[in-house]
């Protein structure tokens, strides 16, 4: 199973957080900013920390967008990873709308807004 970063604009908390719980139940570890932050912690420590030992970053696009600052450096830093060579996957995932920024415009996305127990399949499936 794999080790999975969970990237979300906060709007999308709750759908994010289902999307975090059905990828647990099929025997993924998930990295969630509500479940690994808490009161007093650093936000730059634990998402840095979750980020260099996760491997799998699903980014979940909004119909508020993906652009969001603490979102983008999220994506922006897996994406970057993969291009040096790092092993990391970068699995986008249309959670409540949105398209895919231009730069990752040829990635095939999971649609759980079109079908979320299909798209839950895929991402297991490329999450291997």
């Amino acid at each position: 199973m794999a080790d999975v970063f969970i990237s979300h604009r906060g709007d999308d908390s709750k759908d994010a957080e289902a999307l975090a719980n059905a990828l647990r139940a099929l025997g993924h570890r998930v990295w969630l900013d509500e479940w690994r932050i808490d009161v007093g912690d650093s936000l730059v420590r634990a998402i840095d920390e979750g980020l260099a030992h996760y491997r799998c970053l699903v980014l979940c696009l909004s119909a508020s967008g993906v652009h969001a600052p603490w979102m983008s450096r999220e994506w922006m830093s897996a994406l970057a990873r993969q291009l040096n060579g790092e092993d990391v996957k970068l699995l986008p995932a249309r959670l409540t709308g949105g398209e895919l920024p231009a730069i990752l415009a040829d990635i095939k996305y999971a649609d759980l807004v079109a079908d979320w127990d299909g798209a839950v399949a895929a991402l297991d499936r490329a999450l291997g």
